[in-house]
């Protein structure tokens, strides 16, 4: 996943050279068929990856509201409140990176827009990212990597042989934990932190019996083996790529794409006891306490036995849905090494727990594998039409039995029926510029091999009776995709280069930079620092004719005396800005 330092938003203001002239209007993006006697009809919440706007539509595709304040792409998921208040996760330059599903920062927009609370949740050992849930405290519970030295790898007893070539040259790993916190919402700034789970507390290994956790994984699969599934290990070890809580049961369920599993383990437990192997309601400390997907982890499988392939998005049923009951599980099986298999695919999954009412789980014989042993569900398109998408995505369960799936590395959203017909398609139309064109070409992410820049990382479908909506004006706008009018639009194209002074100036902590381009042409634009130092490549890619903005974060940055260049074909200009804390 691609981290965009201090490009905060890039807006195409005004007309495209394209528009009307190169751009055919073949369908391509927005919705291409709703069913109505067949979807679920509601509202749908997405954030496109690239881009700093969410956006909430209706099943014909059409714009009801929209959210554009924040200066950051998501990092990567947005939630929408029962108050009509949004909680998105925001990508931003941290100071330890994870190399996927950066994040670092969460904020909370009221309905008209307002920022009403964020917290920063970074540092050079820590770092938030990819997902996190509300409770229904109010306290959130999220994903964060912690830095782990080579140093303190060796002592947990991990086999440096099996390290990926980026462990020795990072000179760290950078496991998962959990961390609960509250909102101070007083202030609108900042968290108490409640309760943390750490990865690090649950090892084991046979690796060397000198080192620490040592033991015999087979015998412990409530344990996390430093071994994995015997793969080469990377720096991003766990990449854990989604969060869930089950307040039936008090319990956390954790995708972790790094072992092809679902983990589950007690929030019932202390923050003492969670380190612990003992405690909490279940009398199991921190330990997992149940777990699925890949049984080879625990030495229990073969590859035959695995189910879960590098898969997101893993969640309980919602109450009132089918599989609810049995508290079923649904994920996004993105399909990465599948055995057996020429050519990749994804499916989007759902199996049913080996669990009673009470949250308790089969007990386990050791060897053996927990429960169940194949899937309850399963679509992955047909044989002449697969599905795939590479990394993020997601899917889940629908109050009328069907699916909403997020295919996110080509920004596909579909709806599925039980017997696998499609009964709302619609593929996202926004990209690093904004809303594109009918018929545009949708660029490909030149940093992320599979990925398209339309991409999503998850979709939400919400009832027309939320609480959310509740008094709220939801007269359904145009198309997000924007339409050609069928009028020669060059006379309104810039004549000359231009760049202009950024405004406001000085600023703290955000600036806007503006260009215009009279013709195509590849554009780079940097920021320097009085040294000539570059500090930010903010622009570096082919654009259309046409006015543009970019929004330009100090936040990382000492105050003091900048310039900006920008480089088009034959011309270039430089300005000056002043950043000031």
């Amino acid at each position: 996943m691609r981290t965009r330092r201090f490009i905060i938003a890039i807006i195409l203001s005004a007309y495209s050279l394209c528009a009307g002239i190169m751009y055919s209007q073949t369908k391509n993006m927005g919705l291409f068929f709703n069913n109505t006697a067949k979807a679920w009809d509601g509202y749908t919440v997405f954030a496109p990856k690239q881009y700093t706007s969410t956006y909430l539509i209706n099943n014909d595709g059409k714009l009801l509201h929209q959210w554009s304040k924040s200066i950051y792409p998501p990092g990567q998921t947005v939630y929408l409140m029962e108050n009509g208040h949004i909680l998105r996760s925001c990508m931003t330059k941290g100071q330890l990176s994870s190399g996927g599903g950066e994040g670092g920062r969460i904020e909370e927009y009221d309905w008209d827009d307002n920022l009403v609370w964020y917290t920063d949740f970074s540092s050079t050992t820590y770092m938030q990212h990819h997902d996190f849930k509300r409770l229904p405290n109010g306290n959130l519970i999220m994903l964060v990597i912690e830095k782990k030295t080579l140093a303190e790898i060796e002592a947990a007893g991990f086999d440096n042989t099996k390290f990926q070539p980026e462990i020795a040259q990072k000179g760290y790993m950078v496991p998962d934990y959990v961390a609960e916190i509250k909102p101070n919402y007083i202030s609108g700034v900042g968290y108490t932190l409640i309760w943390e789970w750490h990865t690090w507390d649950h090892l084991i290994q046979s690796h060397d019996a000198s080192k620490n956790n040592y033991g015999v994984p087979q015998n412990h699969p409530e344990l996390v083996d430093c071994a994995g599934d015997g793969k080469n290990l990377p720096s991003f070890w766990n990449h854990m790529n989604s969060i869930d809580y089950n307040p039936g049961f008090d319990q956390i369920a954790l995708s972790v794409r790094g072992n092809s599993e679902v983990w589950i383990i007690d929030h019932s437990t202390t923050t003492a006891e969670a380190k612990a192997h003992a405690g909490g309601k279940r009398g199991r400390g921190g330990d997992l306490i149940y777990r699925w997907g890949n049984p080879l982890t625990y030495g229990a499988g073969t590859a035959s036995t695995e189910r879960f392939f590098q898969q997101h998005d893993v969640e309980w049923v919602k109450p009132g849905c089918p599989g609810s009951s049995t508290h079923n599980m649904t994920c996004f099986n993105n399909g990465l090494g599948r055995p057996g298999i020429t050519t990749n695919y994804s499916s989007a999954d759902e199996f049913t727990p080996a669990v009673d009412t009470n949250g308790n789980y089969s007990p386990l014989t050791v060897g053996s594998a927990f429960l169940p042993v194949n899937l309850t569900w399963t679509y992955a398109g047909d044989a002449q039409n697969r599905m795939y998408s590479e990394d993020i995505s997601g899917s889940y369960r629908l109050p009328n039995g069907n699916t909403l799936i997020c295919c996110g590395t080509t920004g596909l959203f579909l709806e599925v029926t039980t017997t696998g017909e499609i009964v709302w398609k619609y593929i996202c139309p926004v990209a690093l510029s904004g809303p594109l064109y009918q018929g545009a070409t949708i660029p490909p992410d030149a940093a992320h091999a599979g990925e398209y820049m339309n991409s999503v990382f998850r979709i939400y479908r919400y009832p027309k009776d939320y609480a959310a909506f509740s008094g709220r004006s939801l007269t359904p706008g145009g198309t997000i995709e924007k339409y050609t009018t069928g009028v020669d639009e060059k006379i309104h194209l810039p004549s000359s280069f231009n760049l202009y002074q950024n405004y406001p100036n000085p600023f703290n902590p955000s600036t806007t930079i503006s260009y215009q381009l009279p013709q195509e042409g590849v554009v780079s634009l940097k920021v320097y620092d009085v040294l000539g130092k570059e500090i930010a490549t903010l622009v570096h890619e082919k654009q259309a004719a046409g006015n543009y903005e970019v929004k330009f974060d100090g936040v990382h940055i000492p105050s003091g005396m900048y310039y900006y260049k920008i480089s088009a074909g034959s011309f270039s200009g430089t300005m000056k800005m002043m950043y000031v804390k």
